[in-house]
C-alpha cells in the first residue's frame, strides 16, 4: 500500500521540481542508482516498468528506499493496463505514470487515493484526465510538443499542472525553456542518469548532477 496520498505526492513533485526516470533489471544496480538521487536531494524516483520481472525488482527497490531512504517516494512508470496498476500499488508504488491516458488506471488508483498522471498529448486529453481527478499531466512525448505547447495550455487552463517527459536535459537553456512556459515539474531519464553513469557506476557524479540539476530548477522559478 502507498505510504504517501496522491496530494502528498503531487506537493513534493512541485517543490522538488523534477523526477528523475530509471529501469535496470540488476537490483543492487537499482539501489545504488536511487541512493545517488536521494544523496543529491531528490525525493522522487520513477521506477519504468519496462522489462521482464521488473515488479519484483521494484518490490525489493521500494523495501530498500522504505527501510534506508525516509522520505524517498517511489512510483511506477511505463504502466499501461489497470491490472498492473494495481499490481504495483500492492508493492507500495506511490505513484503510477502512464504513457497514455487510460479511464481503467484512473479508476483503480483514485479509489485507493493514489496520484496518477498520464501521457496526454492534446488540450482534449488533458481537459479529461482532469476530469478523471488527474492532479498532474504528463506531457508525453515533450520533445515532440516543447514548451511552446505547454504555454498554449496554460493560456487558457492556467489551473492545469504539467511534467513534460522526453526531451528534457539538465542542462539551462533547456530547463529554462520548460519552466518558463509554466511546468510544474519535468521528468528526466536517460539525460540524467545516462548510460555512461551505469556502465562506469559513476554513482557519486550522478550525486552531484541530481543536486546541480535541482539547485538550477531552484533558481529557474
Amino acid at each position: 500500500m502507498a505510504k504517501y496520498t496522491r496530494l502528498e505526492v503531487a506537493a513534493v513533485m512541485k517543490d522538488n521540481g523534477m523526477v528523475p526516470l530509471f529501469f535496470h533489471s540488476d537490483i543492487e544496480l537499482c539501489k545504488d542508482v536511487l541512493k545517488a538521487c536521494y544523496d543529491g536531494g531528490s525525493r522522487l524516483m520513477e521506477f519504468t516498468s519496462r522489462g521482464d520481472f521488473a515488479h519484483e525488482v521494484f518490490g525489493e527497490l521500494n523495501k530498500y528506499a522504505l527501510k534506508e531512504l525516509p522520505g524517498m517516494i517511489l512510483g511506477v512508470g511505463s504502466v499501461t493496463d489497470a491490472a498492473s496498476a494495481s499490481l504495483y500499488m500492492a508493492l507500495g508504488a506511490n505513484f503510477i505514470v502512464t504513457p497514455v491516458l487510460r479511464e481503467d488506471i484512473a479508476m483503480v488508483c483514485n479509489r485507493r487515493k493514489v496520484l496518477w498522471s498520464p501521457g496526454c498529448g492534446s488540450l482534449t486529453e488533458i481537459c479529461r484526465a482532469e476530469e478523471l481527478g488527474c492532479e498532474i499531466v504528463k506531457l508525453f512525448p515533450g520533445d515532440l510538443y516543447g514548451p511552446k505547447f505547454v504555454k498554449g495550455i496554460k493560456g487558457p487552463q492556467p489551473w492545469t499542472s504539467i511534467m513534460p517527459t522526453g526531451g528534457v536535459s539538465p542542462d539551462e537553456a533547456n530547463l529554462k525553456g520548460w519552466f518558463d512556459a509554466g511546468v510544474t515539474c519535468v521528468g528526466m531519464g536517460s539525460q540524467l542518469i545516462s548510460k555512461e553513469i551505469l556502465k562506469n557506476k559513476d554513482f557519486e557524479g550522478l550525486k552531484t548532477k541530481v543536486k546541480d540539476a535541482l539547485a538550477l530548477i531552484k533558481t529557474l522559478r
